[in-house]
């Protein structure tokens, strides 16, 4: 069985949605960010990033990390990608051509998108967003990530989808990476293809189970 290492407020949620999509049995292990926790924990501090039992999965000591049958797995786009081509059924590719654009939208969605809009997010949680320093960081990372932006738009006004004309992790990692900047309204606004289809992947029962468990979970 798969045993899945992390919280539901870091990038766990991407893998935890898809096994929620495709009601898969795993086991979860709550692992917690070091940084979160106090700088003298207690010794009942709860298993975190920094706990020697967690380095010995991950020694990079980051979350989450998917163990089954021997075979560990450290990056959530790396284990979102493998369960799809495994036991994704629809979700995951029918084809090699299927799997390599599941591989370039989810390469996109890293090297392009996440790094821009989490910095939106970032800078607008802190309250920086009513600075002037803040708010030119914003400007910065959105301008980033306009010609993505417009990509994607492009692409979804033709396909509603990302890949086979139906929701498959493609949709579900690129979702999780572009929820940074959902902090920054107006700018996912200015592609109303890419909004319209983002409302759609997080309407989806399971993307809704994922974040009631998010919020519920201590900030």
């Amino acid at each position: 069985m798969i045993t899945l290492y992390g919280v539901f407020r870091s990038r766990a949620s991407r893998p935890i949605w898809l096994l929620y999509e495709l009601d898969l049995p795993f086991i979860h292990v709550p692992v917690i960010q070091a940084y979160r926790l106090p700088q003298a924990s207690a010794p009942d501090a709860p298993l975190n990033t920094a706990s020697p039992e967690f380095l010995r999965v991950n020694p990079l000591g980051q979350i989450p990390a998917f163990v089954e049958d021997g075979l560990v797995l450290t990056e959530s786009l790396a284990i979102t990608n493998h369960i799809a081509r495994t036991r994704g059924g629809a979700l995951g590719p029918q084809d090699a051509a299927e799997a390599a654009l599941i591989d370039q939208w989810t390469l996109l969605a890293v090297t392009a998108i996440e790094a821009p809009a989490l910095e939106i997010m970032l800078v607008t949680n802190a309250g920086g967003d009513g600075t002037p320093e803040g708010q030119a960081a914003i400007a910065i990372a959105a301008e980033r990530l306009r010609r993505p932006l417009q990509r994607l738009e492009t692409h979804l006004k033709a396909h509603g989808h990302l890949v086979g004309g139906r929701f498959t992790v493609a949709d579900l990692n690129l979702a999780e990476c572009l929820r940074y900047a959902q902090a920054h309204p107006a700018l996912i606004g200015e592609f109303p293809a890419v909004e319209s289809w983002l409302k759609a992947c997080q309407v989806r029962p399971a993307f809704q189970r994922m974040w009631a468990a998010r919020m519920a979970e201590p900030a």
